[in-house]
């Protein structure tokens, strides 16, 4: 795949660091006024404060893709998340539009831990090993190589909330499914599809190597072996001290937690099933989240009839998320009134039709 990206450097302009917090608000409202329907922003939900309050719509990565690829009218969207959301709203978009990611460095270390070469290099072992019997899904936080390998190969993406679904679909298809790039994720949801550990496998991208001790006859599904560095940070110590201090509290958590956590939880879901469920829990409720602290905060904010707190008291925000601040918010907005967007994120077409394809599944599933 040929990513092409249009870049100017990540230092700011001395004008906008120079400038108050104050300032940059208002240049913000005012350009957004200026532009109106030539401009769209989706802010993903791990967004600061300071940047989603700017957003036209909020949501997870593929709810704002869908939104943006909607949106006909926008000349650019401007996507407040991280690379892998933009490239997913790029290939969605209509070929008019031009999708902006405001600081370049905002990745995920998750889907950097599924390259493309390392999947066609692990697929061919695989099918070394056992034969032309597996179907590759991908967890949309993933790069669009990694989507159109999947498309490619008869597979699809998935979402936290329709993974069962979709997993379900998968292994219609064939006997076993590859599952990327999250391990975590695809655990929790085979497990509750009935699929029991001891047919899990998982494949070492870095090692080139298959762990599993059984009988190869008897694996399931394939786990790559990644994972989301800020929800692997949830633990059972965490479980236990928040049962002790808070026996009559609720744990939720997000099902790219380790096994042990999602299983000592009391719920676990999409993040959009979190915020629902706390939203509708009785006031005077106790609530241990396990997932992105400036979401945690937020919730907290909104739902102040309720104790909302991080499962991990020592969490810290997503780092690359948290790229995505004000200044590089307001130098993207310069960049489109100026007539020289920057950080122009484009998928080659033929990356894009693959996955597209992909995509198409999952949401040809009703999802």
């Amino acid at each position: 795949m040929k990513l092409m990206e249009s870049f100017h450097g990540h230092a700011l302009p001395e004008t906008i660091r120079l400038m108050s917090r104050g300032e940059m608000k208002a240049r913000v409202r005012s350009i957004k006024k200026e532009l109106g329907s030539r401009l769209y922003m989706p802010g993903h939900y791990y967004q600061k404060d300071e940047v989603i309050q700017f957003a036209d719509s909020t949501g997870d990565s593929l709810q704002l893709a869908e939104t943006a690829a909607k949106n006909k009218e926008a000349e650019y969207i401007v996507f407040c998340g991280v690379h892998f959301m933009a490239e997913t709203a790029d290939i969605l978009s209509a070929s008019h539009q031009k999708v902006l990611l405001p600081d370049l460095r905002a990745g995920c270390s998750m889907a950097d831990m599924a390259t493309i070469r390392q999947v066609e290099r692990g697929w061919t072992h695989l099918q070394d090993k056992l034969g032309d019997r597996i179907l590759p899904i991908t967890y949309v936080n993933s790069t669009a190589a990694i989507k159109a390998f999947c498309g490619e190969n008869g597979g699809a993406t998935v979402t936290s909330s329709n993974a069962a679904r979709m997993l379900s679909w998968a292994f219609a298809q064939k006997e076993i499914v590859l599952f990327l790039p999250d391990q975590h994720l695809g655990r929790n949801t085979a497990y509750n599809l009935g699929i029991p550990l001891k047919h899990m496998a998982v494949w070492d991208p870095i090692q080139d190597y298959l762990e599993y001790d059984g009988n190869l006859n008897d694996i399931q599904i394939i786990l790559w072996k990644g994972h989301c560095s800020v929800h692997e940070k949830f633990t059972t110590d965490n479980v236990s001290k928040f049962r002790q201090e808070y026996p009559d509290g609720n744990i939720i958590v997000h099902p790219e937690c380790s096994f042990d956590v999602v299983q000592s939880a009391d719920e676990s879901g999409s993040t959009r099933k979190i915020i629902d469920v706390i939203n509708k829990a009785p006031a005077g409720t106790k609530w241990a989240v396990g997932t992105e602290m400036n979401l945690v905060n937020r919730i907290a904010k909104q739902e102040d009839d309720k104790m909302v707190v991080s499962l991990n008291p020592n969490m810290c925000a997503c780092l690359t998320m948290n790229r995505i601040d004000l200044p590089h918010l307001l130098w993207s907005l310069e960049s489109i009134l100026e007539g020289n967007p920057h950080h122009i994120i484009t998928v080659d077409d033929k990356t894009k039709e693959k996955a597209e394809i992909a995509l198409n599944r999952m949401f040809s599933r009703k999802i």
